[in-house]
């Protein structure tokens, strides 16, 4: 199938116009609902996470607090 906006295209449109049709692309994929299948390793890495947290869940550090790390506060 050969693409009907293309990167020629896309670089001619105003960051504006950009921004906007990146908005409708997402909105567009966003209202089919259907879920997207996780790749096998992305899975087990999930998994993995999760089991750790169950393990750990001392070793990590908060949202707060990353967020104040991160704004300097």
């Amino acid at each position: 199938m050969e693409p009907i906006i293309t990167s020629e295209i896309i670089e001619k449109l105003s960051l504006e116009e950009r921004l906007l049709l990146a908005e409708e692309l997402w909105d567009s994929i966003a209202a089919e609902q259907e879920p997207l299948e996780l790749p096998e390793d992305q899975k087990r890495e999930l998994d993995r996470r999760l089991k750790s947290l169950r393990n750990f869940p001392e070793a990590g550090t908060d949202w707060e607090t990353v967020k104040k790390s991160l704004l300097g506060e």
